[in-house]
């Protein structure tokens, strides 16, 4: 089978360092991986060519890079279903972290993120006598969670992270919700309100965008965004609903339930607080370039055709 590679490439050690394209066109086999393909190329064609990889089993994460503009493991995409008409696969290395060389990234900020959250159980409740229990259906929940193999490709392709290096991540997020759903950490509830409280802090849970990339990056199908939401879930139920970020999702759920669509005018209001000037204050630059831009949503909300039916279905939800 015929392909052609075309490998985002960065050379740090080059008279002038700089990213540029460079095509390879080789022969593979129909069953082969996008990580054979660099193999070959780095083994046969080119031995300059910078990448990691060790288990070739997607266990050990070392793979990981955009294909095609999405980040996942190597050895785990096939070459044949990446293909463009053209037979052309596109290689970049791994999003959001700095790039050392060619497709190997420094993974630095990747591991401060996950080390934020502390990594063991903070039981609230006497000893006991044997050990701590916790049920087989809880085990059984967590076991998705901890399937992580912290390949990074989360976070490569995480559009808060690109744009705010202080978000916690979806990766740390989901470490972090490992024990918050662990019925051992925290009070005789499995609640542990200090390190809730800790992730609804700003560039915590409440940052994320739900965008969905890092559900769909991950190879291992931990889905790092249902966690999150979860997370927030956990937060608002044990009485942390008096922050930006849950005062965001009680007003924009209020808002689709009561009309059917979302007020854009008070979102920012009902989110910040209507006595917080400083903040509201903060919105009069988004205000004007949205006026400038024709982009102002309509003064007057109005509801949207048979609205009746939108408010019989959010009462069937908030009742189930």
């Amino acid at each position: 089978m015929d392909v052609t590679v075309k490998v985002k490439r960065y050379d740090p050690d080059a008279a002038r360092p700089q990213v540029e394209w460079q095509e390879y066109p080789i022969s593979i086999d129909e069953n082969a991986t996008v990580l054979d393909a660099l193999i070959m190329i780095r083994e046969e064609v080119d031995g300059t060519l910078s990448l990691r990889c060790s288990c070739r089993s997607a266990i050990c994460g070392s793979c990981a890079m955009r294909i095609n503009g999405h980040a996942g493991l190597a050895c785990k995409t096939k070459a044949s279903d990446s293909m463009d008409a053209n037979g052309t696969i596109v290689v970049e290395p791994a999003g959001v972290m700095p790039t050392v060389k060619d497709l190997v990234v420094n993974f630095d900020l990747f591991w401060k993120k996950i080390e934020e959250v502390e990594p063991y159980l903070k039981p609230e409740v006497p000893e006991p006598e044997a050990e701590y229990i916790a049920s087989n259906e809880s085990m059984l929940h967590l076991s998705g969670v901890t399937a992580c193999i912290m390949c990074g490709a989360c976070v490569s392709d995480c559009t808060v992270l690109e744009v705010d290096p202080t978000f916690l991540g979806p990766a740390a997020l989901a470490k972090a919700y490992r024990f918050t759903a662990d019925p051992r950490d925290g009070d005789a509830n499995g609640v542990s309100r200090d390190r809730l409280a800790k992730l609804g802090m700003p560039s915590g849970m409440w940052d994320c965008t739900r965008c969905n990339e890092c559900v769909q990056a991950c190879p291992k199908g931990v889905a790092p965004m249902d966690r999150i939401m979860a997370l927030r879930e956990q937060a608002m139920e044990v009485g942390f609903g008096n922050t930006n970020g849950a005062r965001h999702a009680e007003a924009f759920t209020e808002s689709v339930g009561h009309s059917g669509r979302l007020d854009e005018l008070r979102l920012p209001v009902q989110s910040v607080g209507i006595t917080n000037i400083p903040a509201l204050l903060g919105f009069m630059p988004v205000g004007w370039r949205a006026l400038t831009h024709g982009k102002l949503p309509p003064l007057v909300h109005k509801n949207v055709e048979d609205v009746d039916t939108i408010r019989r279905l959010f009462r069937k939800l908030n009742n189930s």
